[in-house]
């Protein structure tokens, strides 16, 4: 069975080039009927917080992208992989190293002043035959893993093809700390032998881990899983993405009205591709989804592209889904709509007024004239509102309120009687309505929006008979 697995570190809050990793294993475990395992890598004390922990659970949650396990965080495994690091020690794997950092950087200026690759030489490493300096008092050592000498270690990455690294190129990692904790590529490993992982689908940013970890589980007697490394996801102005270049939290984009179906959607097309298919449902996508499909090059991001992907999806969703999002933006701008209207009027105003808008935010900007006072631009007034168009204007007001019905047929005819009666077109009775009842001279179809207001208020926006 299929068992992938997503690893953030919650040392900086995660954003879209991160979450882009958690799409594709999730995907894939789900295309494959196996299992999406959610872990939290947070060993780095001094930098990890639970506010980073907390925006990695609600973005997944926000995007479907559920765990079948966990979370599991590392910090509540160190028993287990100091258990390890005491088998490894058992079976001569690892040793200890008393080199000091004065020590290391002496020894990396010489190699780079010598044009060499700056790396570990092995001072401490036994070997037969070998003597070893004499061991200085009052040093706790680090523990040293053997790789392997000679030979290369080799994988067939599902990106970036077959990739070879030769043993002597990789010097003998610490793999714990002076203190007995281990470090990050112990964990990884012993994480995914526990966790049965098959595929490790991540960014490329962890290749040069791969050689090390791939040596790690076989000294350990464990086949490395399947690995596909995916490249970079860049930002608008073409460097990596990150917090520091100015990458938004997953949850924000939540917050700023985007759909979850349609960032999936966005967020698969940059690495991966199904032909030409550029909007696509969730499901389309988990039926389409393989490794094969993987990019090879750099995706970059856009937010253009992202916002019409965006658009699209709420198009395409009937005015009862996007209510409920409509609404909770509807309480972030200061409006409630009552009780007895969420089901009952929000999705008509939803699906009026969706073709015009890229975000629920957008919407429900729409749909607060419903719900709330409207305030219309000076310059909207000065241009549309004139003299001129006063007595047509309290003529429709008395018209409307003398219409036996409220519904869009009966307003229609209301609106021709006054056009008739004052020799006006359209436009030069439509647009000083709008501004005055929703606030701007551009909406849908007239007798759409004044069925959708209550009389008495369109009544009331507009000027007394």
């Amino acid at each position: 069975m299929t068992r992938t697995r997503f690893a953030p570190s919650p040392t900086g809050f995660i954003h879209l080039g991160n979450i882009r990793s958690a799409l594709y294993p999730w995907a894939f475990a789900r295309s494959t009927g196996g299992v999406f395992i959610l872990r939290i890598e947070d060993t780095d004390l001094e930098r990890s917080s639970q506010a980073a922990v907390d925006v990695i659970l609600d973005g997944m949650k926000w995007l479907g992208l559920d765990p079948d396990e966990g979370p599991f965080y590392q910090m509540q495994r160190m028993d287990r992989y100091k258990a390890v690091l005491a088998e490894m020690q058992a079976k001569d794997l690892v040793y200890p190293c008393y080199m000091s950092m004065a020590e290391l950087d002496a020894l990396r200026e010489r190699q780079m002043a010598a044009k060499e690759k700056p790396r570990y030489d092995g001072t401490w490493r036994p070997e037969p035959g070998k003597t070893l300096p004499p061991v200085p008092a009052g040093v706790q050592p680090v523990l040293r893993f053997r790789n392997p000498q000679g030979g290369v270690v080799a994988w067939d990455d599902k990106v970036k093809g077959r990739i070879e690294i030769r043993n002597d190129e990789l010097d003998d990692l610490v793999i714990a700390r002076p203190d007995g904790t281990p470090t990050y590529n112990l964990c990884v490993v012993v994480d995914d032998i526990d966790m049965a992982i098959t595929h490790v689908i991540r960014g490329d940013d962890h290749v040069n881990n791969t050689p090390r970890q791939i040596n790690i589980f076989k000294a350990l007697g464990q086949e490395p899983p399947v690995y596909a490394h995916l490249p970079t996801v860049l930002n608008e102005q073409g460097e990596k993405m990150s917090k520091r270049n100015g990458a938004k939290p997953v949850t924000q984009y939540r917050d700023e009205g985007y759909l979850p179906d349609a960032m999936v959607n966005y967020l698969a097309r940059l690495g991966w591709s199904h032909g030409d298919d550029e909007i696509f449902s969730r499901e389309q996508f988990l039926q389409w989804f393989n490794l094969d499909h993987l990019g090879k090059s750099a995706a970059q991001f856009d937010e253009a592209k992202l916002r019409w992907v965006n658009a699209q999806h709420l198009k395409a969703m009937p005015g009862s889904a996007l209510a409920p999002l409509v609404a909770e933006q509807l309480t972030r701008l200061g409006v409630s709509v009552p009780a007895g209207r969420l089901q009952s009027h929000l999705p008509q105003v939803c699906d009026l007024f969706k073709d015009r808008c890229d975000t629920t935010v957008a919407l429900a900007r729409w749909a607060a004239a419903f719900y709330s006072d409207v305030t219309p631009a000076a310059e909207e007034m000065a241009q549309h509102v004139t003299e001129a168009v006063q007595p047509a204007l309290k003529l429709l007001a008395a018209t409307l309120a003398g219409c036996a019905t409220w519904d869009k047929a009966t307003i229609a005819v209301a609106i021709k009687e006054v056009l008739t009666a004052q020799g006006l077109k359209m436009p030069q009775l439509a647009m000083p309505v709008r501004v005055l009842v929703m606030g701007t001279a551009q909406t849908p179809s007239l007798d759409a929006v004044l069925a959708l207001l209550e009389r008495e208020t369109v009544l009331a926006r507009l000027p007394k008979p």
